[in-house]
């Protein structure tokens, strides 16, 4: 190996955590190759709904930090929203009190109040303006920001991290942790969703029923996506025609105009769940330096630039 190759950093897994952490990486002046097993829009990061929120993301009180800090960010990015994928839109938490949340939230969501029963007939709930990403932008747009900053990415699978040639590689690879570090605590909670046309719905909404079955709604550029599913160990990645038509029927309850739109299509991804987030520096059997930046459960996106900025931070220590 020449100097040309083993300088720098590699990071591997290409989802959203990944790209996260390579640009914020090269940004910071550092030589950044990204290895990605999958092409960008084929991860698991590309099926996310996405709403910025802490959604089943252990443990709370650094998950909390880590979202505020990728708030601010992405607050940024939506004042760009064609070129980001990232709008601020209003929407209702469903089955959510102001106590529950608490102030973590209220002191940085200004407009964070009770529903009224125009805005969620029936029940209680949060009204929120937060940020909504649109992942086959967003996940585009981190990639052509990462090159713009000297980065690379190349589509390459690993079966040992010992692979990366560079004195920093940093483990950014989700579900795929399980096996390559190897971290049975790394598990599955399957996500299933629908795309529909957008009978003209603006807002989005998220709720949680008395059984646990969840339902939510996200407008998105030219679609509408209704979910959802947690189903934990669930590895299957094939969408099950009776979930869907669930999923169809429990959000068309919340918004009856979603009962006669045309399906576009089907999607399900697999989550990376973790009792905890594993974000720490180790070193790998050679004594090169690993940093480990996964578990994220189902708020990868939420979570993105404060867990990138702080992976960083561990891989130039």
């Amino acid at each position: 190996m020449g100097s040309e190759t083993d300088s720098g950093v590699v990071v591997v897994g290409g989802g959203v955590t990944g790209l996260t952490t390579a640009v914020v990486l090269a940004e910071r002046g550092v030589r950044v190759r990204l290895w990605t097993r999958d092409p960008v829009g084929a991860t698991t990061s590309a099926v996310a709904g996405a709403l910025w929120w802490p959604y089943r993301i252990d443990p709370p009180e650094s998950a909390r930090a880590w979202a505020l800090e990728s708030l601010g960010v992405y607050e940024e990015l939506a004042l760009r929203p064609e070129a980001t994928g990232v709008r601020m839109v209003e929407g209702v938490l469903g089955e959510t009190s102001m106590d529950e949340v608490g102030g973590w939230a209220a002191a940085r969501l200004p407009g964070l109040r009770p529903v009224t029963e125009a805005e969620y007939p029936g029940g209680q709930g949060l009204w929120a303006r937060l940020p909504l990403i649109d992942m086959p932008a967003h996940l585009p747009y981190l990639r052509d920001r990462l090159t713009a900053a000297g980065g690379t990415v190349e589509t390459r699978a690993v079966a040992d991290l010992a692979e990366a040639d560079a004195p920093v590689v940093v483990n950014c690879t989700g579900l795929a942790a399980r096996e390559l570090v190897p971290d049975p605590a790394v598990r599955p909670v399957r996500g299933q969703l629908v795309v529909v046309e957008n009978p003209g719905i603006r807002t989005w909404m998220v709720t949680e029923g008395a059984d646990g079955s969840m339902a939510y709604i996200f407008p998105q550029p030219g679609r509408l996506l209704l979910g959802g599913t947690a189903e934990e160990d669930v590895w299957s990645d094939r969408p099950d025609p009776a979930v869907a038509e669930a999923i169809v029927r429990r959000c068309a309850a919340l918004r009856p105009e979603i009962a006669g739109a045309r399906v576009l299509g089907h999607r399900v991804g697999l989550r990376p769940a973790r009792d905890a987030v594993r974000l720490e520096r180790t070193l790998l059997p050679d004594g090169r330096v690993l940093v480990h930046n996964y578990g994220h459960g189902g708020a990868g996106v939420t979570v993105a630039w404060g867990c990138a900025r702080q992976a960083a931070r561990l891989a130039a220590a």
